[in-house]
């Protein structure tokens, strides 16, 4: 009976939801200029908005005149004062959180998380849940065990504000109703050793009935392997009632076709687009790619095309300007304090009716070493298009240029750890060439002018990108290898697990 309870109002509360949820998807537009205003108008006497004269907005382009586009670096004066305890700097109090994540030239970042922002964290991933619920008219899973693979959390103090991953702010706030369900266990979740932690979610997990998994794409593969490997079964065999997925971090269709193996039978994904910045969107139609824009979630959206990021006279476009099938470098504004904050991602529309995206790169993430400035959304579509041709598994892979080759003219190297291998190792590496040649126009332009050769396949060892997240004390938790360099740092580790 406890069950059937449960079951039903889950249903109910997702109707209820979506229906809610119509309003802003109808008036996205018109909402974000007044949240933008609404944003300034709370944070006028903060010390930022004193200085960049938040009294005296009236509209978004009065916004974009006084206010930059800033990236960590900018804000970091601003933020070195909040962590000394100094309210009213960016937003009108001192964060709830700081959100620490690892930065390449500002060392470790600490995004804050204000008392109004930290609510919609939890509620973007309710509602990715309810939209599911709704959707498929199921919620059989609310009655099984749920297993998130996550950060630690343990939080520091940073002069009293809390701080630590994501993933572990997150954990101190989910509902209660989830918490019975929930696993693994509080100190399982707690060790650092992202392996052994691994071991003991698969001992407290492999006997229960689980029926939501939630994780980063490589860090679920992990898990499912170790699960795999010990009892010789694939995963829906050991857990019959698996219903949902929901994973984010990144792209899901690179790992598709290795996590369908390991599942050996069907079952259902969400994609969401969750950061320490914010919780930007999730699938809300299972039949397409793209991800529902949340525009009421406390955020203000902007963005550059990605031909004129970093340019001073780049272009800042508001939703109604932006267009289908191009990417833009996203910036935010949030109420946490973030100002016009370029967070790094790349997204390009899908749809507009409602607004949805996918995540086509990174702005710091690409090729261009010969000008060609290939990004990943078209490595990933590329290597899609040449895995239906010529079937085969990846477990991850990583591009590189080859600037300086022993012989020949330069390329572009893939180092490719495969789960199985092509039948024709030539004819795969010929067809996903021509795939990306049909992406990148300028890429085609290179090969055809005899400036580069087609490009080569470095086969890795398997567990290849694991030793290398290892040695870089990167493995487990959010930690993402990048897909795309412009130079070699990576490539130069890899080579030493090459086949």
């Amino acid at each position: 009976m406890l069950n059937f309870l449960k079951k039903t109002a889950a249903l109910i509360w997702a109707g209820k939801h979506v229906r809610k949820a119509e309003e802003f998807k109808r008036n996205s537009e018109k909402k974000q200029e007044e949240l933008l205003l609404s944003l300034t108008s709370a944070a006028q006497k903060t010390l930022f908005g004193r200085e960049h004269d938040f009294e005296n907005i009236r509209s978004v382009k009065d916004f974009q005149k006084r206010v930059r586009v800033s990236d960590y670096e900018a804000l970091k004066p601003y933020i070195e004062r909040v962590k000394r305890g100094q309210a009213n700097i960016l937003w009108t109090d001192v964060p709830e959180y700081f959100a620490k994540t690892s930065g390449t030239t500002s060392g470790s970042k600490y995004i804050p998380i204000s008392k109004e922002g930290m609510p919609f964290q939890v509620k973007g991933a309710q509602s990715a849940l309810f939209h599911y619920i709704a959707k498929k008219n199921n919620a059989d899973f609310v009655n099984g065990k749920m297993i998130f693979l996550q950060g630690s959390p343990e939080l520091e103090e940073v002069f009293g504000i809390k701080t630590g991953r994501l993933s572990g702010i997150v954990a101190h706030h989910i509902p209660q109703y989830l918490q019975k369900n929930r696993l693994p266990s509080w100190e399982t979740n707690m060790m650092e050793d992202w392996e052994a932690k691994v071991d003991k979610i698969v001992e407290e997990t492999e006997n229960e009935n689980m029926t939501l998994i939630s994780g980063i794409p490589p860090w679920l593969i992990m898990y499912f392997e170790k699960l795999t490997g010990k009892h010789g079964k694939k995963i829906r065999q050991i857990f019959p009632n698996l219903q949902l997925i929901v994973t984010g971090g990144v792209n899901y269709e690179p790992y598709r076709d290795k996590m369908e193996e390991l599942l050996g039978g069907p079952v259902d994904i969400v994609q969401t687009f969750p950061a320490s910045e914010g919780f930007f969107a999730f699938q809300d139609d299972y039949t397409k790619e793209g991800l529902l824009l949340l525009t009421d979630h406390g955020i203000f959206y902007e963005f550059i095309p990605l031909e004129e990021y970093g340019k001073p006279d780049a272009r800042r476009l508001t939703l109604k300007e932006v267009e289908l099938h191009k990417d833009y470098a996203l910036i935010l504004s949030t109420n946490s304090g973030l100002w016009a904050y370029s967070i790094g991602d790349v997204v390009r529309f899908t749809d507009k009716k409602p607004y949805r995206i996918l995540v086509s790169g990174r702005t710091k993430h690409f090729t261009s070493a010969f000008g060609e400035h290939v990004i990943a959304f078209e490595v990933e579509e590329a290597l899609k298009a040449t895995l239906e041709k010529y079937p085969a598994q990846i477990t991850e892979f990583h591009l590189a240029p080859q600037v300086n080759p022993a012989e020949g003219l330069p390329y572009h190297e893939w180092f490719i750890e495969f789960e199985k291998e092509p039948e024709d190792a030539e004819l795969f590496r010929q067809e996903l060439d021509n795939q990306l040649r049909k992406r990148n126009t300028y890429y085609n332009d290179l090969i055809s002018g005899n400036i580069l050769q087609k490009l080569q396949i470095t086969r890795l060892k398997k567990y290849a990108f694991q030793e290398y997240a290892r040695s870089q004390g990167k493995l487990g938790g959010q930690n993402k290898i990048p897909r795309l360099a412009n130079d070699r740092k990576i490539a130069d580790l890899l080579e030493i697990d090459k086949l």
